[in-house]
C-alpha cells in the first residue's frame, strides 16, 4: 500500500513499486517506464501527495539517493548540490551547523530535496527560489538530462513547471547559501517576535533555526509518529491571492480582515482566517479525519480516515468559505487518482 510511502498515512496499492538509491538507476526506471507506455509516479518523502484508496495502477518510483556536495565557495557564500533523495530537514540541520544561511526558517519541513523547488517550498519569510541556482532534472520527453536556471523553472507561488507535470524527474538541486553564520534577514513577523529581533534583523544562523523548529512543533508541523496532528501533507490549502478591486469590495461586506500585498496589485488573505471565520474552528471532524488541533491548514489523518473521507472533509470546507466569502480555496499537495 502506498500509506506506508507518505506522511498522510493514506493510499491504496500500487502496480510497480521501484526504490532508486543511484540517480541513473531513478532516470533508467522512468525512462523504461515511458518507453513502455505506463503511467509512473515519482514519491520521495511523500509529505506533499494525496493518493487515492483505489492507489496508483502503474510504476511507483521511490526516490532515495542521497548526498550533499560543495561546488562552489567564495566571497562569503556556498554552492551545494544535494541530491534529491536527500531528506529536506537533514540538509538544513547541516547547511546551519556549518553557520550556512538562506534555508534555517525552512527547518521542520518534511519531505525531500527534490521537492522543494516542485512545490517552491517557503515558510517564515523564506522561499527555496531565493537560493536555488540551479536544478538538475531527466526530460523524458526529449530523453536527456539538464540543468535548469531558476527563470526556466518558472517559480511562483508554491508552484513551478515541475508540478502538475510528469515530464521531469528532479534528480539534485543547487543552492547558494551565505557563510557568514547569521541568518537571511528575518522577515516574518511571528519569527520575529519570537526571537525577540525586528524586521530585517540578522540572528545566529541555529538561533533561527531552533526558533522556527519550535514555533512548528507548536502547530503540529514536525512528524511525530505519536502526534496525530501532523499525520498529514501540512497546509492543505494556499493563501488565496485576489485582485484588489475584489479585496476592497470584500471588506466593504465582510469587514475587515488580515491580508499582506501580492505580487502585480493584488492581496494575499490567510486560508486560515477564513476557514475559521467560515465556521471550521481546529479539530472540526469528519469520519476519521479532521483538521488539526493545532493548525487550521493542517487536514489529518486521525488512524481511521481513509483518503476519501479526507477528501469530502477539504471539499466541505472549501465550499463553505466560498459561501462564506466568495473565495475559492485551492489544494497545496499534489492529488494523485483523485479529483477536488
Amino acid at each position: 500500500m502506498l500509506a506506508v510511502y507518505t506522511t498522510l498515512r493514506l493510499g491504496g496499492p500500487a502496480g510497480t513499486v521501484t526504490t532508486a538509491v543511484e540517480t541513473d538507476e531513478a532516470v533508467a526506471v522512468v525512462r523504461k517506464a515511458t518507453a513502455e507506455g505506463r503511467p509512473f509516479l515519482i514519491l520521495a518523502g511523500g509529505s506533499n501527495v494525496v493518493i487515492g484508496d483505489a492507489g496508483f495502477d502503474g510504476e511507483v518510483l521511490v526516490l532515495r539517493n542521497r548526498g550533499v556536495e560543495v561546488v562552489a565557495e567564495g566571497n562569503g557564500e556556498v554552492v551545494v548540490r544535494v541530491a534529491a533523495g536527500e531528506p529536506w530537514d537533514d540538509f538544513v540541520g547541516y547547511a546551519v551547523a556549518n553557520g550556512w544561511s538562506g534555508v534555517e526558517c525552512l527547518s521542520g519541513i518534511p519531505g525531500s530535496a527534490g521537492a522543494t523547488p516542485i512545490q517552491n517550498v517557503g515558510a517564515y519569510g523564506q522561499e527555496v527560489e531565493q537560493t536555488i541556482v540551479a536544478v538538475h532534472a531527466y526530460d523524458r520527453v526529449a530523453d536527456e538530462q539538464l540543468v535548469l536556471t531558476p527563470a526556466e523553472c518558472g517559480f511562483g507561488y508554491r508552484s513551478s513547471v515541475f508540478k502538475h507535470s510528469d515530464r521531469h524527474l528532479v534528480t539534485a538541486v543547487d543552492f547558494r547559501l551565505a557563510t557568514d553564520g547569521l541568518s537571511a534577514p528575518i522577515r516574518y513577523a511571528e519569527l520575529a517576535r519570537q526571537l525577540g529581533a525586528e524586521a530585517g534583523d540578522r540572528v545566529p544562523v541555529a538561533q533561527a533555526r531552533q526558533t522556527v523548529l519550535q514555533l512548528r512543533a507548536g502547530k503540529g508541523m514536525v512528524l511525530d509518529p505519536a502526534d496525530r496532528d501532523t499525520w498529514s501533507v501540512g497546509s492543505f490549502f494556499t493563501n488565496p491571492v485576489v485582485p484588489a478591486a475584489f479585496f476592497a469590495e470584500l471588506t466593504t461586506t465582510r469587514g475587515g480582515m488580515p491580508h499582506w500585498p501580492g505580487e502585480n496589485g493584488t492581496v494575499k488573505i490567510p486560508a486560515a482566517w477564513l476557514i475559521e471565520n467560515a465556521g471550521f474552528p481546529k479539530g472540526f471532524a469528519g469520519a476519521g479525519v479532521s483538521i488539526s488541533t493545532k493548525h487550521t491548514l493542517a487536514l489529518t489523518n486521525r488512524g481511521s480516515g481513509d483518503t476519501a473521507a479526507l477528501l469530502d472533509l477539504a471539499r466541505t470546507i472549501r465550499d463553505g468559505v466560498r459561501d462564506r466569502f466568495g473565495v475559492e480555496l485551492h489544494p497545496e499537495p499534489v492529488l494523485v487518482g483523485v479529483e477536488f
